[in-house]
Parts: structure tokens; sequence; C-alpha cells
């Protein structure tokens, strides 16, 4: 029989005795905890679920060894992160395993069982408590309506097919141009929905068709009438697009205008555009494209009204495909070096699931016109990340792994921005979700602009398009495309 794992547990609030009294009552599942440890002076040399608290934080060298703990189990689900960086570095000079109990919301819904304290992840270094849904406002947007999902085969599109689905919608429309991509979608959702129908109907319909293709998408919502668009679909690349600026006009702004037209002209209810960070004082082709997609939106709908059209800001997604912490991860596995673009650099971040929150909440709550941007706390040094995510290998950062600083890109910034000068921020019934309004008169309209960028685009005329946007854009900085800067390889949340 193997001996049971015997745990120091850091925090002796309500998750960490919640956790000891759990494992109390199952010593079969094979955890002994032998003590607590709290910076909370009053409840040092107490006694909590018949287990002394000896000493805080900073002692957890000295208490492991008098105790003879191998294994700590980090309790603190509210404290912020670089507090659970402390305690890792902790735990990795001594040589000994971590673990972790869920965050606050999992706690407030449940006691804390064994089958949750699970291995540290990117996402509890990210120095807050993640945002969650609100159930009950979803499912008046979204349930029984026809939603459907462009960009629906990327990481993003794919985790709002698997929400949506949860909120019982009359019809889910799967469209992407990818057709694998696409079909490893499908093969998630069947994981989770095996039926696959219910009450004699299709849960979700797959739809192959090129957001570039006009006629196409004018049929498919012809076919279906979707009550709610959820657009996704873009490209995001900074380097590839700073190469191929045509690419971000027609698939990033031509796209969106085609799918508003279509949806309007099957009176659809909502439309919620992806967009962000980088769209505000714009540096690169991405952001400067997002950001003509976003005051397309503003247009639109202070004209026509006729769908209620919204957009959000997304920080970088933690673990998105194309992203950092993959990327990182992979040159780990690989040995390094991790390449980090300046020491300094800084990015906002989010969880995938808080992505797509914020999308959703965003149908839920728009009236149209407005942007969406979510709380994502303070920005976290890309160094810092790249450091944290070695350490949670289990190895040492400049020691076991190198670390490469490239030097900024053309396109990336120093710092990201969530709103412009000109923009204020207004609180929305969710307190961590709010609206960039303008303040001021409204700029020159950016439609009357789109017929000559897309004809820019099809002729791959890369310099006209630049000057094209920084007329169009004063917010923007672009500068002239540097022949050296090659598409290759690409950092997409460093960017």
């Amino acid at each position: 029989m193997l001996l049971p794992r015997r745990l120091l547990v850091v925090g002796a609030g309500s998750a960490g005795r919640m956790a000891v009294r759990e494992m109390q009552a199952r010593p079969e599942a094979g955890y002994l905890p032998l003590a607590f440890i709290d910076d909370d002076q009053a409840k040092i040399g107490t006694t909590i679920e018949n287990l002394p608290v000896l000493g805080n934080r900073t002692q957890i060298p000295r208490i492991l060894h008098e105790i003879g703990a191998d294994e700590i189990l980090i309790a603190l689900p509210s404290v912020h992160g670089p507090v659970i960086r402390d305690v890792i570095l902790m735990c990795r000079t001594e040589q000994v395993a971590f673990r972790i109990v869920p965050g606050i919301l999992e706690i407030i819904r449940g006691d804390v069982r064994l089958e949750q304290i699970r291995p540290i992840e990117p996402e509890d270094l990210l120095g807050r408590e993640t945002v969650e849904p609100d159930p009950g406002t979803l499912s008046a947007i979204y349930q029984g309506r026809r939603v459907l999902v462009t960009g629906a085969g990327g990481s993003i599109g794919r985790e709002l097919a698997r929400q949506v689905l949860e909120l019982d919608p009359a019809e889910l429309i799967l469209l992407g141009r990818g057709e694998n991509s696409l079909f490893e979608t499908d093969l998630l959702l069947r994981e989770t929905h095996p039926a696959i129908t219910r009450g004699g109907r299709k849960l979700w319909e797959l739809a192959l068709v090129d957001l570039r293709d006009r006629n196409s998408v004018a049929r498919l919502f012809d076919r279906y009438r979707p009550e709610v668009i959820l657009h996704a679909a873009a490209h995001k690349h900074v380097s590839f697009l700073e190469a191929y600026p045509e690419e971000a006009i027609l698939n990033n702004v031509i796209t969106t205008r085609d799918v508003i037209d279509a949806a309007e002209a099957v009176r659809s209810q909502h439309f919620v555009m992806l967009s962000t960070d980088k769209a505000v004082n714009p540096e690169s082709i991405l952001g400067a494209s997002k950001r003509v997609a976003e005051r397309l939106i503003e247009d639109r709908n202070a004209r026509s009204r006729a769908v209620r059209l919204m957009a959000v800001r997304f920080g970088n997604v933690l673990a998105s495909r194309g992203s950092v912490v993959p990327l990182f991860t992979h040159q780990i596995r690989s040995g390094g070096p991790v390449t980090v673009s300046h020491p300094d650099a800084t990015r906002f971040f989010m969880t995938l699931r808080e992505a797509v929150t914020l999308v959703l909440e965003a149908g839920a709550l728009g009236q149209g016109g407005e942007i969406f941007i979510l709380d994502m706390g303070e920005q976290i040094r890309i160094l810092d990340l790249a450091r944290d995510l070695i350490t949670l290998s289990g190895l040492r950062p400049e020691v076991d792994i190198p670390i490469k600083i490239t030097g900024l890109r053309q396109g990336e910034k120093m710092r990201e921005a969530l709103v412009h000068d000109f923009e204020e921020l207004a609180l929305t019934r969710n307190p961590k979700i709010s609206t960039a309004l303008r303040a001021g008169p409204p700029p020159r309209p950016v439609e009357p602009s789109l017929s000559r960028l897309e004809f820019l685009a099809r002729k791959a005329d890369r310099e006209g398009i630049r000057k094209e946007l920084s007329e169009l854009l004063p917010e923007a900085r672009l500068l002239a495309a540097r022949p050296s800067d090659a598409p290759a390889p690409v950092r997409r949340d460093e960017a």
C-alpha cells in the first residue's frame, strides 16, 4: 500500500479548511494534512480542523523540514498571482511538489472536493479572480434563438460553440472555412453531447463557407436566418499581417461589412464582433484593421439600427491557438530558448473562458454601438510569464532553460491600452465589464472608404493600404513596411 502524501496546507481560510475536512473524511484518497501556514498573525499558534497553524509564508522552508511534509497544497483562491508565484518558488527551492485548490467561485458553489485539487495552471498566476458569466442574463438572449458563430474552428470560436450549446439555442450554426478545424470542433462537441439531437432536431449544424465569398454568406444567412451572430472569424497574427496587409483588410474589414449586410438582410437581432486591445492607438496592421471594423460597427449602428451591432476588445487569451503560452510551452519542452520580445513588454491577459464570457455578455447587455471591455487587472510582463511557465514545468529559468530577448518587431508595442484618449469607460450591470464611449464629436464615417481599401487590397497595394489606413485613422501610428520583417516565428500574444 502506498504511503499517503504528507501535506503542508498554505492558507487556513475557508478553502483550506474545506480541503482538510475532505481529506480527513476520505483517508483512502492518500492525503495526510499535517499543518497550516497562514499570513494572518491572529491564526498563528491556533488549531484549525485539529491541525496547528505553525507560521506564515516566509517560514515555509523551515516548517517543511520540521514536520516532514513532502507536498504543499496552495489554498489561496482569492490572493494575487505574485503571492502564488512566491509560494511556487519556495516549493521549487525546497524540491517539494505543489497543487492548488479551485477558485473562490467554485468554492461558493459547493465544498471543495478532492477531485478539484489540481496542478497549478497559467491562469492561477493572473493576479486576479477570473470573471464568470451570469447564466440568467445569457439565457434570456441565447435560449431558443438561432445563433451563428463565425470562425468556429478556432479556439475562441470552438469555446463559443461549446458554451452557447449549454444555453439551449433553437439552432447553432458553426461557420468556418477550414474543414479540418471545423471537423475538430464537431468532434469536441460530440464528446459533451453524444446524442447530437434533442427533440428530433440536431443540436448544431456545420457550415463550410468562406466569408470572403459574399454570395455564399448571403445564401447561408437566407437559409438559416440567424438571430444572433458571434463574429469570431479574423486573422490575428501581427507579423503575418504586417507582411500581408491586404489579407487584414479582406479578412478583418470587408468580411465584417459583408456579414453585417447579410445580418441586416434577414433582420438579425444581435451582432457581436471580436476586436482587440491592439485597435487602441494602433501601431500594427492588425490593430488598424480591427479599429476600422470597430468604426464600421459604430457608424452602421448609428445609421440604420436594423441590428444591434457591438464589439468586444480582447486582451491576450491564455492558451488560445497561436498564443504565447503554447509557444512558450513548446519551447520549454524543446529545451529552450524561450523567446521574449523585450524585458519590459507587458500585456493584458484573460482566460479563454473569460473571453467567451465577454462575447456572450456583450450580446446580452448591448443595445447597439457599444465596445465592451473586460476588467483584466494589471498588465503582466511577458518575461515574468515566461519565467513562471518554466518554473511550473519544474525547471529553473536561465539555468535549465535559457530566455532569449529578440527585440520588438514591427507592429509590436511595449504596452497595450484598453481605451483611446477620446473614449470614456462606463459601467454595465456586470461590474467587471465596461463600455468605451466616444466623448466629443464623431469622426467622419469610415464606410465610404471601404471600397477604396478593398480595391487596394485586391491589388495587393501594400503601401497604398498603409496610407489609406493612416488617413482614415488619425490615432494610428503605422510605420512603412520593413522588408526584413519576415512573418515567422509568430508570437501573436507578444505583439
